[in-house]
């Protein structure tokens, strides 16, 4: 990756800019494929529903010079059902030597799927909670990029783990679906003195044991899933930095950065945005979710990061330090995917989108509009360079890796769609319902599904979102414009929009569209139009003779090119008249330029009767019959004739 060091200033143009922003952003989106390539020959394991995991202790012994692991993990449960057996998720590659309860040794079976099947020693009933403690040992099966690797750095071992998003039975004994999360965990790391050890939470102590060994005790208090634990072993050093705004309300916390000592320096002057971004993440959204143990980094040695609960595990670029958009990234998914947890790999957007459309409000934060803009055009460039393709992942695809990790759709698909609620709904509304969502008490520290956001949008919001979710979220590709304004005098001008779609999912996209009309001297004017319906027609107020017509100027939608032009032909009466909705269920509105008089509307049947007279320019026709009717519009200048459907 290419590490970038500006905090307040643009050293190069926005395009250089954004194009290594985007180069950074598509290595990372690759090692996250890598990462999990091997790991998806596991997904859902039923067996594993009928109890909730409370509590882990990991009790691990490791040396970063072997591939090997051994170590007791004991774990708190209840149950949901009456258990004669409980099962966990471990690699057969790993040893049990024994499974004991409250000291007993309980006899335990394995299977061909990677389990450890316990028989419980008498019916645990449920709502009951127990607990089992698994003693195991062995090599860790890792190929490339896996989940627990013993490699190293600048000559010295190193040892880490990434276990997302079902790698973590490949060095524990677990559960790892996304269906349960671990109310706390403490990590016990045994090993060689003279390494520094890393993991969850907070570290309790570190403490000499045996001969050249020593043993770091971390403590995590809140709700984890499973692939978000993690460890890693070297000779660190520690670089210590302070966030939080210093207020009762926001107090301090640490940021406590593990590095790899031959990169410590550059490094150091890489993580100084860190604060920034981390306070700018509290200012915006709610405090950091973890704030009473830490944040922080360590450095490993795969080619991205990942964003392990309270310690983000990174790469450094060529020259040691670390990309500030990596930075924002793995920080953001500390709300967006840690806090709340996608609830089934089908809505990963929910984790990834988030985590990408933050950095880039970061960028917004640092660097300016103009580098935001640029930074957007990345990724609709990169959206439309297919015509198919959705957010939400069928249930065939959430077995496909490449699929999951797609830097088109997941990532930067999911990232634009959240940009373009941001600008239908506005920025307060927005950003209070990402708040709500946030602290829901039934989605905060646990799991969240795509209803759930739209759920807390549509709250502040006060109107559905649901035809919104459904062409953006739910069905493939994306609409092309083709935008024309025209001069009618007296202060006003028209703008019909016209569209088509990429893929036939979508019949029509709705959505306010972004018009900057233009002027003589560098004047403009923008507009948000609400547009639902093809070939559209505004009639706008502008102070000014417009002389060009500009779509999409700060890339607030996705749209692929399109056209925006300017029309010089003169408008007949009944063509500066619209009628929209059409077809309709219920609202009726007409649209007329500023110098005709409205006085009233007639509508008539297909056979002439006339069903009501209407003396505003919006009315409902609820109490009419499915079909086809006329309205005849009198104005100061006339009568004009248009057609409606309603349905």
């Amino acid at each position: 990756m290419k590490p970038i060091y500006i905090l307040f200033l643009i050293c190069f143009s926005s395009a250089t800019f954004a194009q290594n922003i985007q180069g950074e952003f598509d290595e990372l989106v690759q090692a996250e494929k890598r990462a999990a390539a091997k790991k998806m020959r596991l997904q859902i394991n039923p067996n594993t529903y009928n109890y909730d995991v409370v509590y882990h202790r990991l009790d691990l012994a490791v040396d970063p010079a072997d591939q090997y692991i051994s170590g007791e993990v004991t774990t708190k449960y209840i149950a949901k059902e009456d258990l004669s057996t409980v099962v966990f998720e471990l690699s057969n590659d790993l040893t049990v030597s024994s499974v004991k309860q409250r000291g007993v040794s309980l006899a335990f079976s394995r299977s061909t799927n990677n389990e450890v099947i316990i028989n419980l020693p008498e019916v645990q009933f449920m709502t009951e909670l127990d607990s089992v403690s698994i003693t195991y040992a062995g090599i860790p099966t890792s190929s490339g990029f896996g989940a627990f690797s013993a490699t190293t750095h600048n000559g010295t071992p190193v040892l880490w783990t990434l276990s997302e998003p079902f790698g973590a039975m490949e060095w524990w004994p677990c559960k790892q679906d996304l269906n349960d999360k671990v109310d706390s965990i403490d990590v016990y790391i045994t090993t060689p003195s003279n390494y520094t050890a890393v993991a969850n939470g907070l570290e309790q102590s570190k403490v000499v044991v045996g001969s050249g060994n020593s043993k770091t005790h971390f403590h995590h208090g809140y709700p984890i899933p499973a692939y978000l634990i993690a460890i890693a072993v070297t000779n660190y050093a520690i670089y210590t930095q302070q966030a939080g705004l210093g207020t009762p309300e926001s107090p301090f916390f640490p940021i406590v950065n593990y590095q790899y000592p031959e990169t410590a320096a550059t490094n150091t002057t890489s993580l100084a945005p860190t604060p920034s971004i981390l306070n700018f993440f509290e200012a915006t959204f709610v405090p950091y979710p973890f704030r009473n143990e830490k944040y922080g980094h360590a450095q490993f040695g795969w080619g991205g990061g990942m964003e392990h609960t309270t310690v983000s595990f990174m790469t450094a670029g060529n020259n040691g330090g670390y990309s500030r958009s990596l930075i924002a990234h793995e920080m953001a998914h500390q709300w967006f995917g840690d806090k709340v947890t996608c609830g089934s790999w089908k809505d990963i957007w929910l984790n990834e989108g988030f985590a990408t459309y933050l950095a880039s409000m970061v960028i917004e934060f640092l660097d300016g509009d103009a580098a935001f803009v640029s930074n957007k055009n990345s990724m609709i460039t990169s959206i439309t360079s297919q015509t198919s393709g959705a957010v939400y992942l069928t249930d065939t695809e959430a077995l496909d890796v490449n699929r999951i990790f797609s830097s088109r759709l997941s990532y930067n698909k999911g990232a634009m769609v959240l940009n373009m609620l941001r600008y239908k709904l506005g920025n307060e509304v927005f950003l209070q319902g990402l708040r709500n969502y946030l602290n829901d008490p039934a989605l905060a520290y646990a799991y969240a599904v795509t209803p759930d956001l739209q759920g807390h949008l549509e709250a502040v919001y006060g109107s559905s979102l649901q035809e919104f979710f459904n062409d953006w979220v739910y069905n493939q590709g994306y609409p092309v414009y083709a935008i024309t304004a025209h001069n009618i005098g007296n202060g006003q001008a028209v703008v019909t929009i016209n569209q088509t779609q990429s893929d036939a999912s979508v019949n029509f996209f709705e959505m306010p569209v972004p018009v900057r009309l233009t002027g003589a001297g560098g004047l403009f004017q923008d507009y948000k139009l609400e547009n639902t319906i093809n070939g559209q027609q505004f009639i706008v107020n502008v102070p000014f003779t417009v002389t060009g017509v500009v779509f999409n100027i700060k890339k607030d939608i996705i749209s692929k090119n399109g056209s925006a032009t300017l029309g010089s032909a003169s408008f007949e009466l009944s063509e500066l008249v619209g009628v929209y909705p059409n077809p309709t269920s219920s609202e009726i509105n007409i649209s007329l330029p500023n110098t005709i008089a409205f006085e009233n509307c007639e509508v008539f049947n297909a056979l002439g009767q006339k069903m009501g007279t209407y003396n505003s320019t919006q009315f409902t026709i609820d109490q009419l019959a499915v079909g086809m009717y006329s309205l005849v519009i009198n104005t100061s200048e006339g009568s004009i004739h248009k057609n409606i459907i309603k349905k």
